[in-house]
């Protein structure tokens, strides 16, 4: 591992540094990491800058969206001279100005079983800032599969929850079907656009969500693996609940039918 910082490098993390948990070898793993965020959006905007603030070597944005004025109520990366934009070039801009030491790759596509294959097995973690069930839970599939941590988080109107789905390595960890088995009926569940969300409450668990990819990262703390992590910001109460590896899980069961992303390319 390189520990050679430069003398900006040196400033600009020196209170990551002072950290005992963190420190030289800490800030050298954030250095050396390769983390994709999946959605430039309310839940990536804070979570892709906090992580380029940390030091993270590489991220990956993907999204294949561009930029409305609605938008902005939330989505905090993005500015109202940026409205047209492709969203993961303006999320760009704002991280380069942020921090121009971070290398971004940037993916103005659409998250599907063919992007997912393609792109998943490239970085270390992997991070669902998406809003709709579909996506979810391709990319829920798709970690699993592919071998790779899946930091998620989700929110609507006043509420949101967050988890560390690794099930690929074995018992005790669960992947994200052992929560949610299959996706709920279409019109369930109304989508932000339908049912609205308060953006302060999105930027809270964006950043939650990044404060668990840094953690995971470096290897310090508790994880959120088996985990589920509840908040309801009108009562101001977090709640944490246990979640565990289902024996009949269709992904990571004993007998598990899914075993690729076909299901998904029919889908699409």
């Amino acid at each position: 591992m390189n520990l050679d910082f430069t003398d900006d490098e040196l400033h600009r993390y020196s209170r990551h540094i002072l950290l005992k948990e963190v420190g030289a070898v800490g800030q050298a793993r954030l250095r050396a990491a390769r983390v994709l965020v999946v959605g430039a959006g309310g839940l990536g905007s804070p979570l892709a800058l906090y992580l380029a603030a940390a030091g993270v070597g590489t991220l990956g944005l993907v999204d294949h969206d561009v930029l409305e004025l609605s938008n902005l109520q939330r989505q905090v990366a993005h500015t109202t001279a940026r409205i047209g934009q492709a969203k993961v070039d303006s999320a760009a801009e704002a991280l380069r100005a942020l921090n121009p030491e971070v290398r971004l790759e940037l993916h103005p596509r659409r998250m599907d079983a063919a992007a997912a294959r393609e792109l998943i097995p490239r970085y270390d973690v992997v991070c669902d800032g998406t809003d709709n069930f579909p996506t979810r839970f391709l990319l829920g599939d798709a970690c699993h599969l592919l071998g790779r941590p899946l930091v998620s988080a989700a929110v609507l109107r006043f509420e949101g929850q967050l988890s560390l789905y690794q099930g690929h390595l074995g018992a005790p960890h669960p992947c994200h079907r052992c929560l949610h088995p299959e996706p709920p009926p279409p019109g369930l569940i109304p989508s932000c656009s339908e049912a609205g969300v308060m953006g302060a409450v999105v930027g809270v668990m964006g950043t939650l969500q990044a404060t668990e990819v840094l953690k995971h990262i470096m290897g310090i703390g508790e994880g959120m693996s088996g985990r589920l992590l509840l908040w309801d910001a009108l009562d101001a109460r977090f709640r944490m609940v246990r979640l565990r590896r289902d024996p009949g899980c269709a992904l990571c069961g004993e007998n598990a039918t899914i075993r690729d992303l076909s299901a998904h390319e029919r889908a699409a």
